[in-house]
């Protein structure tokens, strides 16, 4: 009975030993990047830099693709390609420890690449893919980042990316990656009609930044409706000084800003290759439809 009694406590002893050692997850933050396929560089440019006014810089030593910088942590990537399919197809993370980050994703059964890959600029990052494929990167940001000012000549109209979506088939299944394993937590869902849920937001459980689900779409959308789907979001405090820049600077509006569901208000704007980028208040003016708000809204950096 005394040697039963002592091997139960060893394996108790050891099972604790093994949960102490289990690695925590670093925090995730907010949006680093998104990554999205163009037609044509010079008509991409037009607008992220002309219409958008954010400056451009060379994406590593890739000469097929520009970046478009937002602000020190963010920005735009666009790659030149014949390929129309989910032309948003990449969305990156900040993360505070990209190596403890992938290993603690490998211990959650995640395929992840066998290292962190160093960056010119002093990042640290990995890629991976969610359960339905969409792929994902992970960025820890380097301690100085020494990014020039914004085009004096092209005043941005924002300095925040807020949100980036794109389209879920099993939410179950998303959920259990991004909710359970990664914390993300339900920010606001709503949908077109009362009862439906069409839009999940998903915010990272270490800032204010969310990734939004797109459910309900059919299985073959035209380039027009996997465009809207598949977009990204850019935070104003104010959406009329938005409105006046891009009429000023002639790119069409095909729809007038207004209060969406969600009680904020939002600009749609399409780049050449039928991206939507959505122009979005940081803060709701009136009550949402169909769930409250169950996280922080994003502020100004």
């Amino acid at each position: 009975m005394k040697k039963l009694a002592t091997l139960g406590y060893l394996l108790v002893m050891t099972a604790a030993v093994g949960s102490a050692q289990r690695l925590h997850r670093p925090a995730i933050i907010g949006i680093s990047h998104v990554t999205l396929r163009s037609a044509n560089l010079k008509r991409s440019q037009q607008f992220y830099g002309g219409v958008l006014g954010f400056p451009k810089e060379a994406a590593g030593n890739r000469p097929d693709a520009l970046r478009f910088r937002i602000n020190r942590q963010q920005y735009i990537e666009v790659v030149a390609t014949d390929d129309k399919a989910d032309r948003l197809f990449e969305i990156g993370f900040q993360t505070t420890d990209a190596e403890q980050l992938r290993r603690y994703l490998a211990e959650e059964g995640i395929e992840v690449p066998g290292r962190v890959e160093a960056g010119a600029d002093g990042s640290r990052s990995f890629y991976v893919r969610d359960p339905e494929g969409h792929e994902l990167s992970f960025v820890q940001e380097p301690s100085a980042r020494p990014v020039g000012g914004p085009d004096s000549e092209h005043q941005q109209i924002s300095t925040q990316m807020i949100h980036a979506g794109f389209i879920v088939r099993d939410r179950a299944e998303e959920d259990h990656f991004y909710k359970d394993v990664l914390g993300f937590h339900v920010y606001w869902h709503g949908g077109m009609k009362n009862g439906q849920t069409d839009w999940v937001d998903m915010q990272v459980p270490d800032g204010t930044d969310w990734l939004e689900y797109m459910l309900n779409v059919e299985a073959n959308p035209s380039p027009r409706e996997a465009g809207v789907m598949r977009h990204l979001a850019l935070g104003v405090t104010d959406i009329k000084p938005a409105v006046k820049l891009v009429k000023q600077r002639g790119w069409p509006m095909p729809e007038k800003a207004q209060v969406g569901l969600d009680g904020k208000w939002q600009l749609n704007l399409y780049d050449p290759d039928l991206t939507r980028v959505e122009v979005m208040g940081f803060q709701p003016v009136r009550r949402p439809c169909c769930a409250p708000y169950t996280g922080p809204h994003p502020v100004p950096r």
